[in-house]
């Protein structure tokens, strides 16, 4: 394998004696084909979301890495993620977003699939008026189907199928958030948007881990969220992030604010917690609406920050909610110098992965040394193979 050297065992010391990941593991593109194997495609990772199909027979081609896929509701109201390709000679099926109200047809030569991935169709694949050959079996024909599994409206990806189950390798976070396990109700249009962002994905996560940060880079949420109101949340393998105890909810002019959701415990009366599931989702949640940010690596220096928001009553007021859409992009935005100018400062050829504050960092310590011990698995299983 040419790979560039890099020597992880300085990453998974002890927080006070560790560096953080080298400089080429933000920059070089072979280890962004490493990290993309050992890392987004052997996990669980975020793809998109529910909402994004919300009626049978919607169907969405999305490029995850460079993969096309087809991400669709069924007839049975299930959501199914497809490699976006025919079984025939490759064509992609799906180009642009669109309702599927019968097959899904190759418009290449037109072999057709049902919504569950069934091949149903080969017309004249014998020959002229011929639609069968004894060579080719429908049955073994199927799209190729990518294992997902939907939590908190993220649709969560497996490509390589060799995940635990989702529920078991997520677990503990499912559990922490157990009160938000009921139904979410995306915003709406008012309520997602996109942030294209000059950096490797993983410096949006180390960010978005740490509250160190707020008082230079959201001194707005600072002035009543201070860093002495914050903590940090740390679960080897699974998450990281930062919670608060100082939550204040959006009003409007009437004092009015958004419904809670039901049955929360006093813990969210005034408090919020942020975390990022690994690899590549960001969440929120808070008594009264929560986000899920899901990055997407576009290459080794630059990332596409999908955001959406939800509400625990689908009938939440418009303009409260725009509101509440424009506070958060604003908070994302600001922090869109720190992680561009990290990116740029991996370019300095001497610098060394960094220390981390034994105090304040421990979330963002936590993920790099998730993503080593990923790579050092990566590196012993590809050496022996």
């Amino acid at each position: 394998m040419n790979m560039p050297h890099t020597d992880l065992r300085q990453v998974r010391r002890p927080i006070e004696q560790a560096n953080g990941l080298g400089n080429a593991h933000y920059i070089d593109p072979a280890l962004f084909a490493e990290e993309r194997q050992a890392v987004l495609f052997n996990n669980w990772s975020g793809l998109a979301t529910a909402s994004d199909v919300p009626a049978v027979g919607d169907a969405v081609p999305l490029n995850f890495l460079g993969m096309p896929l087809l991400v669709l509701r069924d007839k049975s109201g299930a959501v199914r993620v497809f490699q976006n390709t025919c079984r025939h000679r490759g064509m992609i099926l799906v180009d642009a977003p669109r309702n599927i109200q019968g097959a899904i047809r190759c418009p290449y030569h037109s072999w057709c699939y049902s919504t569950e991935g069934r091949l149903v169709s080969t017309p004249h694949v014998g020959g002229p008026g011929q639609n069968t050959h004894p060579g080719i079996d429908r049955d073994l024909l199927g799209l190729v189907e990518i294992r997902n599994h939907v939590w908190m409206d993220v649709i969560w990806i497996n490509i390589s199928g060799t995940a635990a189950p989702f529920d078991q390798a997520n677990a503990d976070l499912i559990a922490r958030w157990a009160e938000f396990g009921k139904p979410l109700h995306h915003g709406g249009a008012d309520s997602r948007f996109q942030l294209s962002v000059n950096c490797n994905w993983k410096l949006a996560v180390e960010n978005y881990c740490e509250s160190y940060h707020l008082p230079w880079v959201h001194p707005g949420l600072n002035s009543y969220s201070r860093l002495e109101d914050h903590y940090s949340i740390e679960k080897a393998g699974q998450y990281s992030g930062q919670g608060t105890r100082v939550y204040r909810q959006l009003t409007d002019e009437n004092g009015q604010s958004f419904p809670d959701f039901a049955g929360l415990s006093e813990q969210w009366n005034t408090g919020a917690e942020y975390v990022t599931a690994y690899p590549n989702v960001l969440f929120g949640v808070h008594r009264d609406h929560t986000f899920a940010i899901i990055l997407v690596p576009e290459g080794p220096e630059k990332t596409t920050e999908h955001v959406h928001i939800y509400y625990a009553d689908p009938n939440t007021d418009p303009e409260l909610r725009t509101r509440n859409t424009e506070q958060w992009k604003l908070v994302f935005k600001e922090d869109i110098f720190v992680v561009e100018g990290m990116q740029r400062g991996r370019h300095a050829v001497k610098f060394d992965g960094g220390r981390f504050s034994p105090a304040m960092d421990g979330p963002t310590h936590m993920f790099h040394d998730w993503i080593a011990a990923l790579l050092e698995s990566h590196r012993k299983t590809s050496c022996a193979i």
